[in-house]
């Protein structure tokens, strides 16, 4: 299986804030930037393993700033690392300026899938190859992530964690 860089997997979904969409201080509902969210993490996910993908899990998300009724708002997804089946993908939310065009970065968020074969049953993935900076930096904070999950789950000793006891050292 050829592995794959996380650029092969960029996603961009760009859509406006519409009135059904905002809360009673026009602004875009957090549960549907979650959705939005959602989608473009899976079709990063299915980019890289070329698989169907399931979400597992949303490890992280932070609202940063509000996103105003007409915003045009634009998520980037990329996968950040690929495990045995699972892959973490990282997001950027970026909103436009209605008046300058300059684009803020508004939100973040971590989703986890899993490949999965037509019977539901997870799937090998191909192994993930940081490019850029930034790339080696998500790289790495992703293992260290699931080990932590995997402590906090029980499926793990903390003992075993050896990325998350580098941090201490």
């Amino acid at each position: 299986m050829l592995s794959r860089t996380a650029f092969q997997s960029k996603t961009i979904v760009t859509d406006l804030v519409l009135p059904s969409e905002t809360n009673p201080i026009n602004n875009l509902f957090g549960g549907e930037l979650l959705a939005r969210m959602d989608r473009a993490a899976s079709i990063a996910a299915r980019r890289h393993s070329r698989r169907i993908v399931v979400t597992a899990s949303v490890n992280h998300v932070a609202f940063n700033r509000s996103v105003p009724l007409g915003s045009v708002v634009t998520i980037e997804a990329k996968v950040s690392r690929a495990f045995t089946s699972s892959m973490e993908v990282y997001m950027d939310v970026w909103i436009e300026d209605r008046e300058s065009g300059e684009c803020i970065k508004a939100n973040e968020a971590i989703y986890t899938f899993v490949a999965v074969d037509e019977t539901g049953r997870p799937v090998k993935v191909p192994e993930l190859v940081p490019e850029s900076k930034l790339e080696k930096e998500r790289f790495d904070a992703a293992l260290r992530r699931k080990q932590l999950s995997l402590v906090l789950a029980g499926k793990m000793k903390p003992i075993d964690a050896t990325e998350l006891k580098a941090l201490f050292e």
